[in-house]
């Protein structure tokens, strides 16, 4: 996919534009600190799943909060759906979508659009504010939406884009449909509120900048930015090595006692100022909810071009002009309707990047780290709280060891690449939930040796108080994260069910009934070391 360079003629004041750049990032985080204070459920307060960003008239993004890597080229898919099949826009309207063929990701990520109209007499938008909150439980076959899926038609309510709210009035029917299809509609409810408030504020301060300096100015430099941030990321990459450079990686794809290596397979193209991301090779969709939508696959791409090029270049729509992404429409990385894609989203998105970055430290060897963790080891756990006769839905990604650096070691016990949410804390996990945290700790020696350290993993078990239904989406438990110029394999991850005293081996997809009293361990992979042992000395 080749984006549309940005084209601005204007003079450009460099202080006006530097303030320009703080000003709209302010506006998404502004949102994003609105979204969490209002949020409802722990995923949204807690653990900060969701992200926020500003868009022009035209839908290209303007400017993303430091929020989700994964929906970096994700968000701005769903803003172009809508805006392909929305035409007639009026004050107040918030269109929602969730479909993964649709702009979307995977179910439980709902987006959410508004228009902001920055002037009284304005007829068109000129701007478009949005939110991408991931909901804990959207309906589907297994508690928290993340199941073991074989199409997406088992993974929960699929909402193609259309408008929540008409002209400021809520359509009360259709939140009504949505939320008789979910576990818990009281959460869902105020979750989707929150998304409301957010987008608010972002129009309220939006039309106070518009205000205050003029509409003809800050769409000027609207446009600047973009420019701005499109030569920075071609002058970084005209900079890199030209080259084709290659790599391959597998997914581990679990069917009862059977584990299969599912290859994924990239070259790297640097020529002058772009950098081409070709997945020819890579396997068909598989029978599994590890396929991944084209969006997820730009995102993981943008990402690792994100990182070498640094945060010199503004967050927007011009640093994705210079990154084009190939790839065959019906494999694991390109999956289409109605492809089973939960995990891609999670999983496939930490390999993509383990990938990608493989293949460019072939050129860039000082600037790449070793592979981190590689997983987001999802646990969703539900079922009937008995204390408070209500349902409930907890859904977790865990972090693990980052890859060690060229100059440094790894850090242990951290999300890494395409995640970047935090931890529920131990005292909110269990006072929303019917679980008690008996161990969270470094899991010491799972990073990878070498000249710097692979970050070591984590150790979480957590307790069951009441009967419920576990669902464990991971992966890197056969095949363990790589080193980097001699460094040695990072351990894999383990899932254990200890039971009465008994330890039994969980695979990396799983999903069980389980008592109460019984613990779920997971145990998370370290990072890849980097350098051999004898350089440190």
């Amino acid at each position: 996919m080749t984006r549309t360079s940005p084209t601005v003629e204007a003079p450009v004041d460099p202080i006006t534009l530097e303030l320009y750049r703080h000003r709209f990032a302010g506006v998404a985080e502004e949102m994003g600190v609105t979204l969490r204070r209002t949020g409802y459920s722990p995923n949204i307060k807690e653990r900060l799943d969701f992200s926020c960003a500003v868009f022009d008239h035209r839908g290209r993004l303007i400017a993303q909060a430091a929020h989700i890597p994964a929906h970096l080229g994700a968000m701005p898919a769903s803003v172009a759906t809508i805006l392909s099949r929305f035409h007639d826009w009026a004050r107040g309207d918030v269109v929602i979508v969730n479909d993964p063929f649709a702009g979307g990701n995977h179910l439980p990520d709902i987006t959410m659009v508004s228009p902001v109209f920055a002037e009284d007499a304005a007829t068109l938008p000129d701007f478009f504010v949005a939110s991408r909150a991931h909901h804990a439980d959207v309906g589907g076959m297994s508690p928290g939406s993340l199941p073991l899926s074989t199409e997406i038609y088992q993974e929960g309510i699929i909402i193609p884009p259309v408008k929540l709210y008409k002209a400021g009035r809520l359509d009360a029917d259709l939140l009504r449909l949505i939320l008789r299809n979910v576990r818990t509609p009281d959460e869902r409810r105020g979750d989707l509120a929150a998304q409301r408030a957010a987008a608010a504020v972002g129009e309220r301060r939006l039309t106070e900048l518009v205000a205050t300096f003029g509409r003809e100015q800050v769409l000027a430099y609207a446009g600047h930015l973009l420019s701005y941030s499109e030569r920075i990321t071609r002058a970084a990459i005209r900079d890199w090595p030209d080259g084709d450079y290659r790599a391959e990686d597998v997914l581990e794809l679990v069917e009862g006692e059977r584990v299969t290596l599912v290859p994924l397979r990239v070259c790297v193209t640097i020529a002058g100022d772009q950098v081409t991301f070709d997945f020819s090779g890579t396997a068909p969709v598989m029978r599994g909810s590890l396929n991944a939508v084209i969006a997820i696959t730009q995102s993981a791409c943008y990402y690792a071009v994100r990182c070498l090029v640094g945060e010199v270049a503004p967050m927007n729509d011009g640093c994705f002009a210079p990154v084009q992404v190939i790839a065959p429409p019906g494999c694991v990385v390109n999956a289409g309707n109605p492809a089973a894609v939960a995990g891609g989203n999670v999983e496939t998105a930490q390999r993509i990047t383990d990938l990608v970055l493989a293949a460019l430290a072939q050129a860039l060897p000082e600037h790449v780290p070793a592979a981190s963790q590689g997983t987001m080891n999802n646990l969703t756990i539900g079922g009937w709280d008995l204390e408070r006769n209500q349902p409930y839905a907890y859904y977790e990604t865990i972090g693990g060891g980052m890859g060690a650096r060229p100059t440094k070691d790894g850090v242990s016990a951290i999300h890494t690449h395409m995640t970047n949410t935090m931890n529920t804390p131990v005292e909110a996990l269990e006072y929303a939930y019917p679980m008690r945290v008996g161990r969270y700790e470094i899991r010491r020696g799972s990073g990878g040796a070498g000249r710097y350290r692979g970050g070591d993993g984590i150790r979480r078990d957590i307790e069951m108080l009441n009967g419920a239904q576990v669902t464990i989406l991971s992966d890197r438990r056969k095949y363990p994260p790589y080193g980097l110029a001699g460094g040695e394999l990072g351990r894999t991850g383990r899932n254990l069910l200890i039971r009465g005293g008994e330890v039994w081996e969980l695979p990396g997809k799983v999903s069980l009934e389980v008592e109460a009293g019984d613990v779920v361990s997971l145990r998370t992979p370290g990072g890849g070391g980097y350098g051999t042992a004898q350089d440190a000395g």
